[in-house]
């Protein structure tokens, strides 16, 4: 629960309501919470079908994949997105293409965080 409120906080600005009535700080975090376990559970559901990772490298030399893939949608992405229908935002478009460059380049990112964590049990193991 504790993560969930720290969560929400950072994400999804649940301390910045400047209230002063039991009832409107009650109102504004039940909204949040409610903003925050929508985002969850449409990133949980979409997990499998967004995750197009490339397997992780087995050696240090290894070169990398030519497609890294794309991390499965978190709930972050999810929520940038949604911001995206708002009429405020550039275009749904934009933020579609950024979301797929971003999570590409994440998982690119994350390919090779694990290719030099294999390098260096490598060179602990000899």
């Amino acid at each position: 629960m504790e993560e969930s409120f720290e969560f929400g906080k950072d994400l999804f600005g649940l301390d910045q309501s400047q209230v002063r009535l039991y009832e409107a700080i009650l109102r504004h975090t039940v909204l949040v919470m409610a903003a925050l376990a929508i985002c969850a559970v449409s990133a949980a559901t979409s997990r499998l079908r967004t995750d197009t990772q490339a397997p992780p490298p087995t050696s240090p030399d290894q070169p990398p994949p030519k497609d890294p893939g794309m991390i499965p949608l978190t709930v972050a992405e999810i929520k940038c997105l949604l911001n995206a229908t708002t009429p405020r935002a550039p275009s749904l478009e934009h933020a579609a293409q950024w979301s797929i460059w971003r999570r590409r380049h994440q998982a690119r990112a994350r390919w090779f965080h694990r290719r030099a964590r294999l390098a260096t049990e490598y060179t602990q193991l000899n």
